[in-house]
């Protein structure tokens, strides 16, 4: 029998490497642990937030790509996680919304294009394996 881990890393792809770290430290409010020309990887919470650059301008087809994917990061208050984000230049896509039974969840855009979810779950906890 296989088993899943749970969520190790999520990988970003922006045109500009250097730009996205320095915008991805004033967001986190930290160094990346892992900073070469073709990757930076920060360790959040346990799991890495990776920011891989791409070697052609976004095109459409990279576009809709991302628009496919979302990664929710665990947040103590979503409301200033949100606000401080939208700060830094992010867009919104989707403001705070509580989904029920208390959880809240939000989703901006970085300034690439990348869509970077927050979520508030009470009921979660990843360390939690009491299911297997």
């Amino acid at each position: 029998m296989i088993t899943f881990l749970g969520l190790r890393t999520c990988i970003y792809r922006v045109p500009d490497l250097a730009a996205a770290t320095e915008w991805y430290t004033q967001v986190l409010g930290f160094q990346p642990y892992f900073n070469q020309p073709f990757y930076v990887g920060f360790e959040v919470g346990g799991y890495e937030l990776g920011l891989q650059p791409y070697e052609t301008p976004a095109s459409a087809e990279a576009t809709a790509d991302k628009e496919n994917i979302e990664t929710y990061w665990g947040v103590d208050d979503i409301q200033a996680t949100f606000a401080h984000m939208i700060e830094l230049g992010a867009t919104t896509k989707m403001k705070p919304t509580n989904v029920g039974e208390d959880i809240w969840v939000a989703t901006v855009k970085d300034p690439w294009g990348n869509i970077f979810g927050m979520i508030k779950n009470p009921h979660f906890a990843p360390t939690d394996i009491s299911h297997r």
